[in-house]
C-alpha cells in the first residue's frame, strides 16, 4: 500500500505513523506543503494521511496553499480513498466535508482521556478501541462534525475529538502518532503555547510517563489497521 502524507510544518511529521508503514512493508512518501510541494491526485496514493501544524487553516494570506490543499482533500474524498487527519489535518478535512473550525473554549495541551461515543464504537476504523483512553493533544481550535459524518469521540476540554465520514474517512483532534522525538519537536517549536490553561500541561508533565507513549502506538497501530482494511 503507498501511503502518502500532507506536511504542514517541518516539525510536524508522521510519527509513529511512520514506524507503522515500515513494519507492514508498505511504502512512503509525503509532500511538503509548506515548502510549496504539489498536492499529489488520488491515483498517486492508496492511503492519504494528513498531518498537523501551528496555523489556523483559514490564514490564506500566510499559507495560500491551503486552498489547494483543501481542493486536493476534495478530490481524495470523492475518489474513496482512506483519508486520516490529525489536528490540523482534522480541521482541514471537516472544514471541506462542511464542518466549520472555530476557536476552542479551552487549549488542550498534554495528556488527557478521550472517550469514544456509541458511534464511534460501532464505526470501522475504531473496532477494537476501548471507551475511554488517554491520549496527546496539542490544539486550540476545534471542528463542527461535519454533515453526514458522526461525533466519535469527545474529552472534558473538547466536545469534537474525531469524527467519521463514509466510514473511510476520519479526523482526530488528538495524536495517536505521538512519539517521544515528536513530543520533543512539537514541544520546542511550539514552547510559546504552553501558558497556564486548566488543560494545558507543562514539559515535565508530558514526559513524566514514557508508558503512555507505548499505550498510545497500539492505539494507532488498530486504527491505522482498521482503515487500511477499508
Amino acid at each position: 500500500m503507498r501511503i502518502h502524507g500532507l506536511f504542514h510544518a517541518p516539525f510536524e511529521g508522521l510519527g509513529n505513523i511512520a514506524a507503522w508503514a515500515q513494519t507492514r512493508g508498505h511504502v512512503l512518501s509525503h509532500s511538503d506543503l509548506f515548502a510549496e510541494a504539489p498536492c499529489p491526485a488520488p491515483s498517486d496514493y492508496d492511503f492519504l494521511v494528513v498531518m498537523g501544524g501551528p496555523m489556523n487553516i483559514y490564514e490564506y494570506d500566510a499559507h495560500p496553499w491551503f486552498k489547494a490543499e483543501k481542493a486536493a482533500l476534495a478530490r481524495a474524498v470523492a475518489a474513496g480513498r482512506p483519508i486520516l487527519g490529525v489536528c490540523l489535518g482534522a480541521q482541514l478535512l471537516a472544514d471541506v466535508l462542511g464542518g466549520p473550525v472555530t476557536k476552542g473554549q479551552n487549549k488542550e495541551i498534554g495528556w488527557f482521556d478521550v472517550g469514544m461515543t456509541v458511534e464511534g464504537l460501532a464505526a470501522k476504523a475504531f473496532q477494537g478501541f476501548p471507551e475511554t483512553f488517554t491520549a496527546f493533544h496539542w490544539h486550540g481550535d476545534t471542528f463542527a462534525v461535519p454533515p453526514g459524518a458522526v461525533r466519535a469521540a469527545a474529552s472534558e476540554a473538547c466536545a469534537n475529538q474525531a469524527f467519521v465520514y463514509r466510514e473511510r474517512v476520519v479526523g482526530l483532534q488528538f495524536h495517536l502518532e505521538t512519539s517521544a522525538e515528536s513530543l520533543g519537536e512539537i514541544s520546542a517549536n511550539c514552547a510559546d503555547e504552553i501558558v497556564g490553561g486548566p488543560y494545558v500541561q507543562t514539559v515535565a508533565q508530558m514526559t513524566d510517563d514514557p508508558g503512555r507513549l507505548a499505550a498510545l502506538q497500539r492505539l494507532l497501530d488498530r486504527l491505522l489497521d482498521n482503515m487500511a482494511a477499508l
